[in-house]
């Protein structure tokens, strides 16, 4: 799945929102991600840009795949709480705040061209949740949505049940990855004596056949792995 195709699925959920007014809003700015409220300006784009430089989704295209990841997640958690515990979450709430929780993240970022991938940017201190409740606020967001958002990092008390719900698939999708890169950068160790950094190789398979492709094969042997991602050292050569 190339990165335009996971902001494609996102496109999907969004347009799947009822209420016109959020869906509006969530279409808006994932189609215009961009701050409004300041003159800073992002030096990787959206497509490219990690979750986080060294921790869950460190590759390239490693945001939109977290987002993806968190979207489906929420909402059959949504699905969970009602039929186990008879909670009822707003649907639209709980795709919108799951698709903007961390749409710009990207602004914290700049390409590592030592150590490969990408490094938080030096020039920037405001982090990309107090941004992205700024720039909802600008744009004339709903307050359920602010709350559901300002909620989905787990930054304060949880008044609404929705963001609870995107807390929870964040943190989830966020550990079963930094897990399976634990896996996957011990197994590619080896790659150092042949000069192929594994965060580098790792990357460049993110980049050229697709985020969600990294993983393929995790399980399956360490010297096919190996085998797998041997066409990627070099970077694009």
């Amino acid at each position: 799945m190339a990165v335009s195709q996971l902001l494609d699925r996102l496109l999907e959920y969004a347009g799947s929102i009822s209420d016109h007014r959020i869906r509006q809003l969530v279409l808006d700015m994932l189609n215009s991600p961009a701050l409004t409220f300041t003159d800073a300006r992002p030096l990787v784009t959206l497509h490219e840009s990690p979750a986080a430089p060294r921790k869950h989704h460190f590759f390239t295209g490693g945001l939109l795949l977290h987002t993806l990841g968190v979207v489906e997640l929420a909402v059959r958690i949504r699905d969970y709480v009602e039929t186990v515990y008879g909670l009822k979450a707003d649907r639209d709430l709980v795709i919108a705040a799951a698709i903007l929780h961390d749409l710009f993240k990207y602004y914290q970022y700049e390409k590592d061209e030592v150590e490969g991938g990408y490094k938080p940017r030096s020039d920037w201190f405001v982090s990309h949740d107090y941004s992205l409740v700024a720039e909802l606020a600008r744009r004339g967001a709903p307050d359920r949505l602010i709350r559901a958002v300002a909620e989905a990092h787990g930054l304060q008390p949880f008044t609404t049940l929705e963001g609870l719900i995107v807390h929870i698939a964040d943190s989830a999708d966020a550990r079963f990855v930094d897990v399976l890169q634990q896996v996957l950068v011990n197994n590619l160790k080896t790659l150092d004596k042949e000069g192929c950094n594994p965060i580098k190789v790792i990357d460049e398979k993110a980049r050229r056949v697709g985020a969600n492709r990294v993983f393929e094969g995790l399980f399956e042997g360490r010297g096919r792995l190996i085998e797998s991602f041997k066409p990627y050292c070099g970077g694009g050569s």
